[in-house]
């Protein structure tokens, strides 16, 4: 016989509505104090919004990212990002790496003997390292790309929201864009308390998550679809229920399987992605808890038109009282 693993039983009833104006209170109450936090404390911005030198380097030995950061750890000068490049291109024995170092106190740029310390310090490491280009990268850049990426989330989230509006009904997707906007938001907070370095990869962080929480709410919102068409007369409330109650071990084995795999890679997988993979990680987190408690609790309150044979839906009731669960 096959192990099956099971998180939850095969049948659970559980009231998820119970607390209702709780979740949803402290839903709002994470939203207020995450733009409070990102307004008084404000973001560890990396060296993409803050601005700097990149430098370019080629040599014919194969980039040992973890020696490059070890010599340049050495300076002392702040943040610093070592990406490898890839062309097909190059020649086989071309290897070329991105190195970028954050704007120093008072500059824009690096200094001339700045940039000498640093080509000093990796001629140890490779000493045939050739240095192809030096280039700075402004605060009028880097203010475009914060707004690009702003621009960017919100890009997404109004392509989200129009895909759930033409799929469901409105009331489904207003709770779905509120889910996304809690996610995104108390994400963004979390970085500004704890001042996690938030640069162009979080963003990409960020967009993945609101595919992430779109897809476990869309999941819930087809369940009760179906729900609502089978059980005519069940009140909305018990319907929602029972449409979660149904998709709660796949939520719970979808999200738990990819939690374990962030965590390993949160753990073993160094600093560089740690800050994207810790994103992803409070997004999932965030996202499954906002498809049941935010996204449902939008569309109790707004209530479902169940017979679309008459002028307005008596069966989905008083809207104010199904959140309150009376």
């Amino acid at each position: 016989m096959a192990f099956r693993l099971k998180l939850v039983p095969e049948k659970t009833e559980w009231d998820f509505f119970r607390w209702a104006i709780l979740t949803f209170g402290a839903s709002v109450a994470a939203i207020v104090g995450s733009i409070i936090l990102v307004l008084v404390m404000g973001l560890n911005f990396g060296i993409d919004f803050k601005g700097g030198t990149t430098i370019r380097t080629e040599s014919t030995a194969i980039v040992d990212i973890g020696a490059y950061r070890e010599a340049l750890d050495a300076l002392e000068m702040g943040d610093v990002s070592i990406t490898e490049v890839f062309d097909p291109s190059f020649r086989e024995d071309q290897y070329v790496a991105m190195i970028r170092i954050q704007a120093q106190a008072g500059q824009e740029a690096l200094a001339p003997e700045d940039v000498a310390r640093v080509q000093a310090a990796l001629a140890k490491v490779v000493p045939d390292i050739k240095f192809a280009s030096v280039e700075t990268v402004g605060p009028k850049v880097s203010g475009e790309l914060i707004m690009s990426a702003i621009l960017s989330v919100l890009a997404a989230t109004v392509a989200i929201c129009a895909y759930v509006w033409l799929r469901f009904e409105w009331q489904f997707s207003l709770g779905a864009v509120a889910a996304l906007v809690h996610d995104v938001v108390v994400t963004v907070g979390i970085f500004a308390l704890f001042q996690i370095k938030f640069d162009l990869t979080t963003i990409a962080a960020l967009l993945t998550i609101l595919g992430y929480s779109i897809n476990d709410t869309v999941v819930v919102f087809d369940r009760l679809r179906e729900n609502l068409m089978k059980y005519k007369t069940m009140p909305l409330r018990d319907v929602m229920n029972l449409s979660v109650n149904e998709t709660l071990s796949r939520t719970l084995m979808t999200s738990g399987s990819t939690l374990i795999t962030l965590a390993s890679l949160m753990i073993f997988g160094g600093d560089v992605i740690r800050g994207f993979v810790f994103a992803i990680f409070m997004g999932i987190l965030l996202g499954t808890y906002s498809s049941i408690y935010v996204a449902k609790n939008i569309v109790l309150y707004l209530g479902v038109k169940r017979d679309w044979s008459k002028p307005t839906d008596e069966a989905a009731g008083p809207k104010g009282n199904q959140l309150y669960g009376k």
